[in-house]
C-alpha cells in the first residue's frame, strides 16, 4: 500500500463523519417512514458516535490508498474514482438486498444516497490532497 498523509486521512474522515451525521438527522423522519417505524428523537449514545468516527476512518483509509496507487491527484478524479466506487459497492449491495432480502426500496435509496456522498466526498478530497 502506498504512504498515505495521515491528515488528508483525518480531515475526510471528520468530514465523511459530519456529512452523513448530518444527512440522516434531515432524513430521520423518512428513515423511519422506511423502516415502518415511528421517528425517534433521542440522543446517540457516545460509543456509537466513537464507533462512526471509526467507521469513517476505515473506509477513508482504505479509499485513500486507491488514488495514491492510481496516482489520482485532482478532486474530479476522485469524484470518478468516488462514483465507481459507489457503483461497484454499495449500490450493488443495496439492489441486492431488495431484490434477495426483501429490503425497502425506499430504504436502500436512502442508504445508498448516503454512501454517495460519503464516498464522492471522501474520494475527492484525498486526491485533490495528494
Amino acid at each position: 500500500m502506498p504512504d498515505l498523509d495521515a491528515l488528508p486521512i483525518a480531515v475526510a474522515s471528520v468530514l465523511a463523519f459530519v456529512l452523513s451525521s448530518t444527512y440522516y438527522t434531515l432524513t430521520a423522519r423518512q428513515l423511519a417512514a422506511a423502516r415502518g417505524a415511528a421517528a425517534v428523537d433521542e440522543r446517540t449514545p457516545p460509543g456509537k458516535i466513537a464507533l462512526e468516527l471509526l467507521r469513517c476512518a476505515v473506509l477513508v483509509t482504505v479509499v485513500a490508498g486507491l488514488p495514491a496507487a492510481a496516482d489520482l491527484r485532482t478532486w474530479p478524479a476522485g469524484l470518478a474514482l468516488g462514483a465507481a466506487l459507489w457503483v461497484g459497492f454499495p449500490l450493488v449491495l443495496w439492489s441486492g438486498a431488495v431484490l434477495w432480502e426483501g429490503t425497502s426500496p425506499r430504504l436502500a435509496v436512502l442508504h445508498g444516497l448516503d454512501w454517495l456522498a460519503k464516498l464522492l466526498l471522501v474520494a475527492a478530497v484525498v486526491s485533490a490532497w495528494r
